[in-house]
């Protein structure tokens, strides 16, 4: 099967990595200077002590061409439906389509744009571009989430996976399983990126603040979908203790660089009191 990884960020770059190590057909698609130094170079991948490169087949978007068995839009939320747009001609019907971009309502939305087979997904991961040509993944955490009816588009991503030596999960309940991720992350990039500060401070300093954003998300999830992820409010706090106390979030570290931030789906998607009093105020900040 043939892979396409949109975007090769923390996410996207790992994951092209792995596939690539592994000898999958993957294509990775980035640009600019960090697309320039993998096709130089390869993609370097640095895991705490350890680090490792692997030549990757990587080229711009514009530039993609033939059919591609599996797509994972690993791209900014706000990214995803251009996205899907230039990537719309090398697909069919029988493609696989999932999209690793924060927020809950991604595949919803590629649903509205293909009738390809579209697998809900997240995926547990800290990492970031480190610089060009270059992903630093922090700590142990990865695993994969994916579902859906198609129970044989399911089991075709989960061998690759399992050829990459990927830790992947396949829920029955998948909605359930992109909000327990969504609880986490939506809360602690709105804290890191208002705060200015790490996850491990924010669990620190910030905790009972932390646990108020957190319940509120899980009541929001309940009257939106009809969801209940009350267990999720301990165990996300559980998560930010055991992180590297210097994580933060790739909302966070995009504030700081001065780029466009996923502020909307992790921050203005839930519609609550303290999660929108965070929002409009970071709302002002990129005013």
């Amino acid at each position: 099967m043939r892979i396409a990884i949109v975007g090769l960020g923390g996410v996207g770059g790992y994951l092209a990595a792995m596939f690539a190590k592994s000898g999958c057909d993957v294509v990775g698609f980035a640009r600019g200077a960090h697309l320039e130094a993998i096709q130089k170079d390869g993609i370097t991948i640095i895991e705490d002590a350890t680090e490792w490169r692997v030549p990757l087949h990587a080229m711009n978007l514009d530039a993609a061409e033939g059919y591609f068995d599996v797509v994972m839009f690993c791209v900014k939320s706000y990214d995803l439906d251009d996205a899907y747009a230039k990537m719309a001609k090398h697909i069919d019907k029988n493609s696989i389509l999932l999209s690793f971009s924060n927020g809950v309502d991604n595949a919803k939305r590629l649903r509205t744009l293909s009738n390809a087979i579209v697998l809900e997904s997240c995926v547990y991961i800290l990492a970031h571009i480190e610089k060009a040509g270059v992903i630093r993944k922090k700590g142990k955490v990865f695993a994969a989430v994916f579902g859906g009816d198609n129970t044989e588009a399911v089991q075709k991503v989960a061998t690759l996976f399992e050829k990459a030596g990927l830790r992947y999960k396949t829920p029955d309940d998948i909605t359930t399983a992109i909000w327990k991720k969504y609880i986490f992350i939506a809360a602690f990039a709105t804290l890191t990126s208002y705060y200015d500060t790490t996850i491990g401070a924010i669990y620190e300093e910030h905790y009972e603040e932390a646990k108020r954003l957190l319940e509120e998300i899980a009541v929001f999830a309940k009257e939106k979908e009809g969801v209940n992820i009350d267990d999720e409010v301990q165990k996300a706090l559980d998560t930010a203790s055991k992180v590297p106390y210097d994580s933060s979030t790739s909302m966070h570290l995009d504030f700081q660089n001065g780029k466009r931030v996923e502020l909307e789906s992790l921050s203005g998607y839930v519609k609550k009191p303290l999660m929108q009093k965070f929002y409009q105020e970071l709302k002002g900040r990129k005013n």
